[in-house]
């Protein structure tokens, strides 16, 4: 039912752009524009700054979009503004509206391989640190009027919210309007400070553990490694594994982490406890509405080229 009501709000906002009421103002592209900016800033400051026009310029702007569409396009909060149902079918339409002006304009401007726009990617510390980042400056380099946002933040963006427009996390994605592909699985390894002794398999007793915060306690990692070493105590916990990392390098105990984090931290080594540690998968997820999107399809094909297994 829900998805029902979904597509009879998209339609309603479709139709108000196609076949405007004559009794409204027309709608104009420029409002367009602040409304993608206030969609993708989150605030009428920051979109105000991004276009370069005043506050109040902004919202008077909106109120004109929103009577010509005849819907409410965001719910203003104390964080923000944030995408009703109808301000979310509006985004999409919207945004291939962009993308058609900006062809036009390389056309007519003969740059006709050139993308532009914004991308705002999320992404686990440690993942963008090591792994994305090489990806991005390389993506800049081929496409230098994309501007590519990212956000490491412990918390999971809305990718059908429009929050992010391409996600990497741990596990399919559920949301029923996400395209989600398995990207690569992430090998794991168990480190030490390299001026440490090595701990007894199947013992660690005076040895301290490293592990992942109280609210990740079920990672498949904690338990294995309290298995490995049962008689070690937890002397250190973070969700960072970057930070865990470095805690380890610092002798604060031994940790599991990521083999691209952790081969590459000055100051560990790489232990044998017996067994291999657990895998994790990795996997990234974009709104379907965005598959059109040009300057997406060109990162993603980045991305898998460099990274999927």
């Amino acid at each position: 039912m829900r998805s029902m009501h979904n597509c009879m709000v998209r339609g309603r906002a479709f139709a108000a752009l196609v076949w405007p009421d004559p009794e409204v103002p027309a709608m104009e592209w420029s409002d367009l524009r602040v409304f993608l900016a206030i969609a993708r800033e989150g605030t009428l400051g920051a979109a105000a700054r991004q276009l370069g026009q005043t506050q109040p310029t902004m919202g008077r702007r909106l109120q004109a979009l929103e009577l010509a569409v005849g819907h409410k396009l965001f719910q203003r909060t104390k964080g923000g503004f944030v995408l009703t149902d109808e301000g979310t079918a509006v985004l999409h339409h919207a945004e291939r509206m962009e993308e058609e002006a900006f062809a036009l304009q390389r056309q007519l401007g003969g740059q006709e391989g050139q993308l532009e726009g914004m991308l705002r990617l999320t992404a686990s510390d440690w993942f963008a640190e090591y792994l994305l980042t090489p990806v991005i400056a390389d993506f800049s380099a081929r496409h230098p009027r994309v501007v590519v946002e990212l956000l490491t933040d412990a918390r999971f963006f809305s990718l059908s919210r429009r929050e992010a427009d391409l996600a990497f996390r741990i596990a399919p994605f559920d949301e029923p309007d996400v395209v989600s592909r398995r990207l690569l699985r992430m090998p794991y390894g168990v480190y030490l400070a390299t001026d440490h002794p090595l701990p007894r398999a199947g013992d660690g007793t005076g040895a301290g553990l490293i592990t992942m915060d109280i609210a990740f306690s079920t990672m498949p990692d904690v338990a294995w490694l309290q298995r490995m070493l049962p008689n070690a105590h937890v002397a250190f916990r973070s969700n960072a594994r970057a930070v865990q990392a470095r805690m380890c390098a610092q002798g604060a105990g031994i940790a599991v982490l990521p083999r691209p984090l952790g081969d590459t931290v000055a100051g560990l080594q790489r232990i044998d406890l017996g067994e291999e540690p657990p895998t994790r998968e990795t996997w990234l997820g974009y709104h379907r509405d965005m598959r059109r999107l040009a300057r997406l399809r060109a990162l993603l094909d980045l991305v898998v080229e460099r990274l999927a297994d």
